[in-house]
């Protein structure tokens, strides 16, 4: 963005924001009075944004990257206007220095400020199910809708599938307001166990980091596991900032296990594992979730450590492997970026299409609208497909996938838990195992 343009965007802003303080109405929705008909009887409806909180600082921020150019292609498509609006995107960092990873601090301070600013219509984000906690119940009380390219945690949405307070405890006025583009956890842990039974797996020890996603998506897969026929050898939770795991790897290295699964994320150590089943001589492979299906997994394991070895699952197909309208966000990524796009770029670009759409369909600030019309999104055909968004907010695409690692590289090998509603095939899926 040139100066110019730039310092004129800050005075739209600053003028915006004035006269929605003076004029907001108190229910809480962010939306002025004279928003409720939509634009402005001047036909200048000012600035209107959306605003993404995900980690971008700390080993992440390659991934998030890749998610957050996937945002601005979308906005780009619409040339910066929709209707009479300005469209105004702002990247937001969750995480902090200190942490190195998304800090809770920062991801209440991003809620709340998006929150406060009545010209925020969309907050996409986040990226860690653990941040979404925090975000969930303070953008639930104001109406403002949150699309998650990344949230895996069933308990942010599942009733019965959490915690007992779960979803609730993150809808404080009963309505729905978080909606996620990538299938749930529920789907992933027992795609995990179902891929494990086609590579002929019969006994595997279980780790977790001890966090949200990573606890939460071991303890699917090990309730999966015995309907495949897996016998679960052990369970532990591990600490994700240890120096190393080698006396821990001796210990299930004397269990034998075919398989060795990780709940957890490559910032909670997922790398140093695959390192150490090495370093102690373990035969098991090592399967991983979605958290782990990032080029800073394979850096941080050491190529040599994870090839034939590792095994990722992830919601939908990854880049390479979409067709039709996703074929072509990748062709365009490619042109604009010189850069491969890594696996949630797409789903960057989705989250914000949701909000976009939503924004010119209902034509105005009002978030409780913005909303209902979110929920109701129909997808025909488009970059993962044709799926819509259930009653609790998740999406109808049930597809996952099921990737390797060769030469320092991820590479599709199949399809797991395909179902109705599901993202298009790849172009050429096997089922091929290393």
């Amino acid at each position: 963005m040139n100066r110019n343009r730039f310092l004129t965007l800050l005075c739209l802003t600053a003028v915006t924001a004035a006269c929605g303080k003076k004029s907001t109405e108190s229910n809480g929705s962010g939306a002025s009075a004279g928003d409720k008909g939509g634009a402005a009887a001047t036909g200048d409806g000012g600035v209107i944004k959306i605003v993404s909180s995900l980690p971008r600082t700390g080993s992440a921020n390659a991934q998030t990257t890749t998610m957050v150019n996937g945002i601005k292609m979308a906005v780009d498509e619409v040339g910066g206007k929709i209707g009479n609006y300005t469209l105004v995107y702002e990247d937001w960092d969750d995480a902090s220095a200190k942490k190195g990873d998304w800090d809770p601090e920062v991801e209440a301070a991003n809620a709340d400020k998006a929150v406060k600013d009545p010209n925020v219509v969309a907050y996409i984000g986040t990226y860690n199910s653990g941040a979404a906690k925090i975000a969930m119940p303070i953008l639930n009380k104001a109406n403002l809708p949150m699309i998650s390219p990344a949230n895996t945690y069933t308990g942010l949405t599942k009733p019965g599938m959490g915690e007992p307070n779960e979803p609730g405890v993150y809808r404080p006025t009963g309505k729905i307001n978080y909606f996620r583009v990538v299938p749930a956890d529920d789907i992933q842990g027992t795609s995990a166990a179902e891929w494990i039974k086609k590579l002929g797996g019969k006994t595997v020890y279980v780790l977790d980091d001890r966090g949200l996603y990573g606890k939460g998506v071991a303890d699917v897969f090990v309730s999966s596991a015995p309907d495949f026929g897996i016998t679960v050898l052990g369970r532990e939770g591990i600490d994700p900032k240890a120096q190393e795991y080698r006396s821990l790897m001796t210990k299930i290295k004397a269990q034998n296990p075919d398989w060795i699964y990780y709940g957890g994320t490559t910032q909670t150590n997922a790398g140093q594992i695959a390192k150490d089943i090495v370093a102690v001589g373990l035969a098991a492979k090592l399967m991983v979730p979605d958290g782990c299906f990032e080029e800073a997994f394979i850096q941080a394991a050491g190529a040599e450590n994870v090839a034939g070895r590792a095994h990722v699952t992830f919601g939908g197909v990854p880049p390479e492997q979409l067709t039709g309208k996703g074929a072509e966000f990748v062709k365009k990524y490619k042109e604009k970026y010189k850069a491969e796009p890594q696996a949630y770029a797409v789903y960057g670009y989705v989250a914000a299409k949701v909000a976009l759409d939503a924004i010119a369909k209902v034509g105005s600030k009002d978030r409780a609208a913005l909303r209902d019309a979110i929920l109701a999104t129909d997808e025909k055909d488009g970059a993962l497909g044709t799926w819509q968004f259930d009653k609790n907010g998740d999406t109808t695409m049930t597809v996952m996938s099921g990737n390797i690692v060769e030469a320092g590289k991820f590479k599709f090998a199949t399809l797991l838990g395909v179902g109705a509603g599901a993202a298009p095939a790849p172009a050429a899926a096997t089922s091929a195992a290393p």
